[in-house]
């Protein structure tokens, strides 16, 4: 039988391949667990192509998909996933204090970001987006993205990883103040 010559969607799903495997990495820490999550993504994707539509762009529609297989492999394997303790995370965030003053308001205003729903839109900005949580560390980075993009709720996630409530407020609290200074410093300084 010759070989089959792939469709241009399925051209398209290979090219989306390294940052779905990016994406579930940073969640499963466990290359063939983020495989296996890919690996059934990318065969929803085949078998119903149809579902796809357009309606979206096709990198959206997939870690959509992604999201869930995430969800099912953590929790199919809840006595397994285990996190890095003792990082230097755990140290105070000399961010914190500077960004903050004594009562809790911040000690700057921060700039001004224009229209935020208009950014979100766009391509480049994702893109910085990405990047910026990219340059997060591993612990928070898993933190804000469970929390954030596979829009887990907190409790479930103190749960998942046997955290405590306020260690998971603090983690995630660090990463929203790093990636405000990520996004300030290459998005909206920029600009």
């Amino acid at each position: 039988m010759p070989p089959q010559i792939p469709t241009d969607f399925e051209q398209q799903l290979v090219e989306q391949r390294s940052y779905l495997m990016r994406f579930a990495r940073l969640q499963l820490r466990n290359d063939a667990w983020a495989e296996d999550a890919v690996s059934e993504t990318i065969l929803a994707a085949l078998a119903k192509p149809q579902a796809f539509g357009a309606r979206s762009q096709l990198k959206t529609w997939l870690v959509g998909i992604l999201k869930h297989k995430i969800i099912d492999s953590m929790r199919q394997r809840q006595r397994e996933v285990t996190l890095d303790s003792g990082s230097d995370d755990d140290s105070a965030d000399p961010l914190e204090h500077m960004a903050f003053k004594a009562d809790g308001h911040f000690a700057e205003k921060p700039t001004d970001w224009g229209n935020p729903e208009q950014d979100l839109k766009s391509h480049q900005f994702m893109a910085i987006m990405d990047a910026c949580t990219q340059k997060l560390p591993a612990v928070q980075g898993r933190l804000f993205l469970m929390r954030e993009w596979l829009e887990m709720s907190s409790e479930e996630i103190c749960k998942e990883l046997g955290l405590t409530s306020t260690n998971l407020y603090v983690q995630l609290h660090r990463a929203r103040l790093r990636l405000r200074e990520c996004l300030e410093l290459n998005w909206f300084a920029a600009r």
